[in-house]
């Protein structure tokens, strides 16, 4: 027995495709009825403020409103030794992208010690250009909120402490303030305005701005009263300088202050640069503390002939990369405007086109040659 008859049969076969439209429209109904799980939440306004990539920590960067994987970056790369000397260091860092760098650069805080020494000089005073906050110094931004120009006060000081980089504010260059420290050191002090002149870098103009204001030590004489006879170690002359850029990791093992660990790091730190034009830059180190660096800068010397340089007009991407002054965002400019422009002649087309900055300039300075240009 069927069932349905054949109409009954016809008759659900119409109203079956009716059903199911009826079944999705409801369906569809159902979905629309249903709120939105997510909603789109309002982009998150990012309160940038001051800080120091050389001493914040991951959770300080992320309250300056620095993004959490180029905190993560800045932190990371100090635990390899990484220290910020100049604000373009931090394109270098992962995750820095160009316009991410521009927003935070107002913001980035260098300190005074770490910076490249700057040699601008006006009217006979020594002047400084550095980075500073208003709060920093008491002092205004220029238009562009980041450098001021602060002068320096001549004060009396006593030559026999100072340091290097405190003289090349008087105007010495940094080797020469070197030069000076190791001669005072040699001396066991500088006693008289006759005996500092006698040191072969200070000119008469120089001696004449600056011994007004030097505090001279006594000189003991207790001990060169009465003539001692001396054994023959006592008279051998001073050990030679040890040549930082010549020196294997015996010969700076052996200067007190250099332990293997630091040996190997200034041979590593070397390399990459293609050798060392000044015998600060070991201060770019970590391992390198301020108070061994005061102790082995007597006993050190730098032959800046040696440097290996880098022919800007030819060298390759990967040759530019390599070297530890030039960061990816200064790599992308040079390589761009070499193919438009072929080249360069001197280092000072390289700022004012705004490839360098005044201190990338000054640190890369050394290290560059500019070969044939591809115009010439």
């Amino acid at each position: 027995m069927k069932l349905f008859d054949e109409a009954s049969r016809r008759g659900l076969l119409t109203l079956a495709p009716l059903l199911l439209i009826l079944l999705l429209l409801v369906l569809i109904a159902e979905v629309i009825k249903k709120p939105k799980l997510i909603d789109n939440p309002e982009p998150e306004q990012v309160s940038l403020s001051e800080f120091n990539p050389n001493t914040y920590e991951y959770e300080e960067l992320r309250a300056s409103g620095v993004p959490s994987a180029v905190a993560a970056g800045i932190v990371r790369w100090r635990k390899y030794g990484k220290v910020y000397r100049i604000k373009e260091d931090l394109t270098q860092v992962t995750g820095m992208t160009d316009s991410l760098y521009a927003a935070l650069k107002p913001y980035i805080i260098i300190a005074d010690s770490l910076m490249p020494q700057s040699k601008e000089y006006k009217n006979g005073s020594a002047y400084r250009a550095d980075v500073h906050t208003t709060s920093e110094r008491g002092g205004e931004r220029n238009s562009a909120g980041i450098k001021i120009i602060e002068k320096f006060t001549p004060e009396k000081f006593l030559i026999d402490t100072a340091s290097a980089a405190y003289l090349t504010r008087w105007g010495f260059s940094p080797k020469q303030a070197e030069v000076v420290v190791r001669y005072r050191d040699a001396s066991e002090g500088i006693h008289s305005a006759e005996h500092f002149k006698r040191c072969y870098v200070v000119s008469e103009d120089m001696a004449e701005k600056i011994v007004p204001y030097i505090i001279f030590s006594a000189k003991d004489d207790s001990t060169t009263s009465i003539a001692l006879p001396q054994s023959e170690s006592e008279t051998t002359a001073p050990k030679p300088l040890v040549d930082i850029n010549r020196a294997d990791s015996a010969a700076l093992v052996a200067i007190d202050g250099i332990g293997p660990k630091s040996a190997s790091e200034i041979i590593k730190y070397r390399k990459l640069l293609g050798g060392y034009y000044s015998v600060e830059q070991l201060s770019e180190l970590k391992c390198i503390t301020e108070s061994n660096f005061e102790k082995i800068l007597a006993k050190i010397s730098c032959d800046s002939f040696v440097i290996s340089k880098i022919d800007v007009n030819f060298a390759s991407p990967k040759e530019l990369e390599r070297h530890p002054y030039v960061s990816a965002q200064t790599l992308r400019r040079i390589i761009k405007q070499r193919q438009l422009k072929g080249g360069w002649s001197r280092i000072e087309e390289m700022t004012e086109q705004n490839i360098l900055s005044e201190e990338e300039a000054k640190r890369l300075a050394p290290y560059l040659r500019f070969g044939p240009r591809a115009t010439e």
